[in-house]
């Protein structure tokens, strides 16, 4: 469902992009376009490309909506759920907590095999 819901909302967006690109320009824009070069000379054009703006518009938003709830259905919980609320005193005593040690991953990615990470104290 979400997978058509998906292309549903990419082809509403391109038509959209290209609802906004075919309309008139109205002259304001930076000072450029609004020349007398329109695609469109009709005034009943203008307003159908208008009508459909709003319409798309209008679907482009109903889609985001159920997308987004797709999306908070679709997982378990929050991604602070997943984290440990605590950690571990270490064993000996200090405030610090434990973390273990560091191995580089270069020796990895060339191929040799990795020497252990001196500890930490």
């Amino acid at each position: 469902m979400q997978q058509i819901l998906i292309v549903i909302h990419l082809i509403i967006t391109l038509l959209l992009i290209g609802t906004v690109l075919m309309q008139r320009s109205e002259g304001g824009a930076l000072g450029i376009g609004g020349g007398s070069g329109n695609v469109f000379s009709s005034r009943g054009a203008g307003s159908f490309l208008t009508r459909l703006t709003a319409i798309l518009a209008t679907a482009f938003f109903a889609t985001s909506i159920a997308l987004a709830i797709l999306a908070t259905k679709s997982t378990t919980g929050s991604i602070f759920d997943s984290v440990p609320a605590t950690q571990e005193a270490p064993a000996d005593g200090s405030k610090a907590p434990a973390t273990p040690p560091v191995e580089s991953l270069l020796p990895k990615l060339e191929g040799q095999p990795a020497e252990p990470a001196p500890a930490q104290q």
